[in-house]
């Protein structure tokens, strides 16, 4: 077969999208396997059936392909077969294809917003690179994804980075966007202080002036967290959470009561011994 009969197939710029995608579906192997050699004359029927439908499948893909080609490019492909074009064009484009990532993903993580700037613009730009990646294969993790956006955030928004890694939020990115537009919002509304950080407030003003008094903690509220100790610590001896061992309510009340026997014991064998 010519070589050149590739590029001067008819109707070759003629195909339908339906055209396209059922040669694909059909055919594609043709772009995965070498050219076979061709059998000898004498070789069995079945073997040349089978060369002549990869010649057959290779000149119709060869021919769609080189149809969609510019007219530059399909002047550098005509004298190809399907399989050569494509170990061609991966020669090509895979350089430019390293270079543009290493571009793209430089230009994701030197990304910083301005104090001042629109946080929609900056998100909507990060997430261009990031998707840039992912058609260049290197499609990077949600975690990661998140933590580069947050970290490129100003000092503005320090607030809202920190209550959104203390508490473990998981969003997907319009969520996150959304959520960064409303702290923005609220940013411009408050000036310098940040609301987002409000019930964290309140909670721990409202435990402050609880523990402004002198008096000590009796009963159940004893078992409240202390000033300094976290909701996590766990009492080993009445094994409840709150406090430590030293502020336990039962601990102290045993200690008192085996000193209160302590003495007792005591003061019976004094007697004993006046006796």
């Amino acid at each position: 077969m010519a070589a050149s009969s590739f590029g001067n197939h008819e109707g070759g710029a003629k195909y339908s999208l339906e055209n396209k995608i059922r040669v694909f579906e059909r055919k594609e192997y043709v772009i995965e396997e070498l050219v076979p050699d061709e059998p000898e004359a004498n070789a069995p029927r079945a073997d040349k059936d089978k060369f002549k439908k990869h010649m057959d499948d290779m000149l119709d893909v060869s021919c769609l392909m080189l149809a969609t080609m510019s007219p530059e490019l399909r002047k550098q492909q005509e004298d190809m077969n399907a399989y050569d074009m494509i170990q061609n064009l991966k020669e090509i484009y895979e350089g430019q294809a390293q270079q543009e990532r290493y571009e793209t993903s430089k230009a994701l993580f030197q990304c910083k917003m301005s104090e001042g700037s629109p946080v929609g613009a900056h998100v909507i730009k990060m997430m261009g690179y990031i998707k840039t990646l992912e058609k260049l294969g290197f499609a990077l993790k949600d975690e990661l994804v998140t933590d580069v956006i947050l970290q490129s955030l100003p000092d503005s928004f320090k607030p809202f980075v920190m209550n959104f890694n203390m508490n473990e939020i998981n969003k997907t990115l319009p969520h996150l966007l959304g959520m960064l537009r409303t702290a923005e919002s609220d940013l411009k509304k408050n000036g310098s202080k940040s609301i987002l950080m409000v019930r964290e407030a309140k909670r721990k003003k409202k435990a402050k002036s609880k523990g402004n008094g002198k008096s000590k903690p009796k009963g159940k509220d004893a078992l409240k967290p202390e000033k300094g100790i976290s909701k996590e610590a766990k009492c080993f001896y009445c094994e409840k959470s709150g406090h430590w061992k030293r502020n336990c309510p039962l601990y102290l009340e045993e200690v008192k009561k085996s000193k209160a026997n302590g003495a007792s014991s005591s003061g019976t064998t004094k007697e004993k011994d006046s006796g």
